[in-house]
């Protein structure tokens, strides 16, 4: 009985990616717009019904696009990450090793940018549907800033993972539109930018800087990320002495 459950399970997840695959292939060639579920079904080799059953619409596919993508990215920097301490060389690796495995999909991003682009759209990166994608992504710059040799407070390692994934996010916005052989202008901007991050993060330890990181932090959250009602994050901190330039006390210690 198990092995009948593990079977199904198994042919179920390979029809997912089946469709999955099918659908990118089509999104390379003809565009989001100009990709039907009909035509991802044929593609795939199973009915129109079927290719429902597991994706209630395109959005749905691109969702699915968006976690695989972050659990990818995830899975190649945490093992490139191993053993490196300097933050600015860990925001470069999570940079370029997005790019790496992103490249296979640099066909159609430029053409899905122009929904993803829209706040308002399900496939905006800010999405309430995005979540989880989003998520995985500001964990592993969580992580960054966590197995750097820097020292910080609770609420920079609050904070600063989002803005590190807003850098990331604009990044990505150059590389859709980046047309030098495998977007090698892209990678050289990922480069450049890493170590002058790294320094703005560092000077964001700083009193007089903390107001600063706390309005960008609510500018994400008021107009970018989409929430339901009600949800929300408040720090709860005081505000600081702004007339300080002495970092705020660590409270969390860089790793040994």
């Amino acid at each position: 009985m198990r092995d009948s459950v593990r079977a199904g399970t198994a042919k179920s997840e390979q029809t997912r990616a089946l469709i999955l695959e099918a659908a990118l292939g089509l999104f390379r060639e003809h565009g989001y717009d100009g990709t039907t579920m009909r035509a991802i079904a044929r593609q795939a080799g199973v009915s129109v019904g079927n290719a429902y059953y597991y994706f209630e619409s395109k959005e749905h596919l691109v969702q699915s696009f968006y976690d695989r993508l972050a659990d990818e990215h995830r899975a190649a920097a945490v093992e490139a990450l191993r053993g490196v301490t300097d933050l600015g060389e860990r925001v470069r690796i999570v940079l370029t090793t997005w790019l790496d495995v992103a490249e296979p999909y640099h066909g159609f991003a430029s053409r899905l940018f122009r929904h993803a682009a829209d706040p308002s759209s399900p496939l905006s990166p800010f999405s309430a549907e995005s979540k989880r994608a989003r998520e995985t992504a500001i964990d592993l710059h969580r992580l960054v800033l966590s197995g750097s040799n820097m020292r910080y407070d609770a609420e920079i390692g609050r904070l600063v993972p989002e803005l590190l994934w807003m850098h990331h996010l604009a990044i990505v916005l150059y590389w859709a539109h980046d047309q030098t052989p495998r977007t090698e202008r892209s990678r050289r901007l990922a480069e450049r930018t890493a170590s002058t991050v790294a320094r703005v993060v560092k000077i964001c330890r700083y009193k007089v800087v903390r107001p600063l990181v706390r309005e960008a932090d609510s500018l994400i959250r008021e107009f970018l990320i989409t929430e339901p009602d009600g949800v929300g994050r408040s720090d709860g901190v005081s505000e600081p002495d702004q007339g300080s330039m002495s970092p705020v006390p660590d409270e969390v210690p860089a790793p040994e």
